[in-house]
């Protein structure tokens, strides 16, 4: 097994005559967190889609554990130890917290469609739900549906939702987007949190948040990685600063 959990190679996409990603390679270490930024337009929304297959891509390859995925459908991932989640909560609404992580763990299980089945053998599940509530500091609102939650909770909800299907590797997308202060230091810290035996790749618009949580940092600019390595180094660099804020390479060197 490499030191490296996913790898794209060469990775292109493009949308008619508009390349959205061009011949990027990035490599994920295993076991760290690892974010993926950029200024608007710079190519992250697509490469998070096509790193977790939502869209396939126009040349390149991507590799899982040294296996070449590119051609798998997002479907397949899943059930190999890759889960995303989206910008926008992607919970039951009007299911319980408890419910919405059972669900996740009937799916783990190969029986999320028995519907069919006994409360009282799927209320077996009860216990690890309740855990996995417990490790993103839900437990008190287990029974209280999805709905009822505050934004930051229910991104919370939705982190133990992934983490009922024991991911390997998970791509949060915008996991702090929308958030208020005390909500986004409150998912920082629950991301470093459940971190530990797994590797995280995120797509994250929030510099504070990046610099907190990664160990590498991949800027993208018009579809190419501009710059990358740890917060410390990729921040003083010209290049980015000049894609960020506008100041010119010879500006910040002056």
């Amino acid at each position: 097994m490499t030191d490296y959990i996913l790898e794209a190679n060469d990775l292109t996409k493009s949308f008619g005559g508009f390349v959205a990603v061009n011949g990027v390679n990035l490599r994920i270490k295993r076991g760290s967190i690892h974010a993926i930024i950029g200024p608007n337009g710079a190519g992250k929304t697509t490469m998070f889609n096509l790193l977790t297959k939502f869209i396939t891509p126009t040349s390149g390859k991507i590799m899982f554990n040294g296996k070449d995925i590119t051609n798998w459908k997002a479907s397949e991932i899943a059930t190999k130890g890759i889960v995303r989640s989206f910008q926008i909560s992607a919970v039951f609404p009007h299911l319980t917290a408890l419910e919405n992580v059972r669900l996740s763990l009937q799916t783990r299980l190969g029986v999320s469609y028995h519907f069919w089945r006994s409360k009282a053998l799927l209320s077996e599940l009860d216990a690890e739900a309740v855990a996995r509530l417990d490790q993103v500091g839900l437990k008190e609102y287990a029974h209280l549906r999805a709905v009822e939650l505050p934004y930051g909770r229910k991104r919370a909800l939705e982190i133990a939702t992934t983490l009922g299907l024991e991911p390997e590797l998970m791509l949060l997308d915008e996991p702090t987007q929308g958030m208020g202060t005390e909500d986004v230091g409150a998912v920082t810290g629950l991301i470093g949190r459940v971190r530990e035996g797994r590797t995280i790749v995120m797509v994250e618009h929030n510099l504070g948040v990046v610099a907190e949580l990664a160990d590498t940092i991949t800027v993208l600019a018009r579809g190419e990685v501009l710059a990358e390595g740890p917060y410390e180094e990729v921040s003083r660099n010209p290049l980015v600063m000049e894609a960020y804020m506008g100041v010119s390479a010879e500006e910040v060197e002056a």
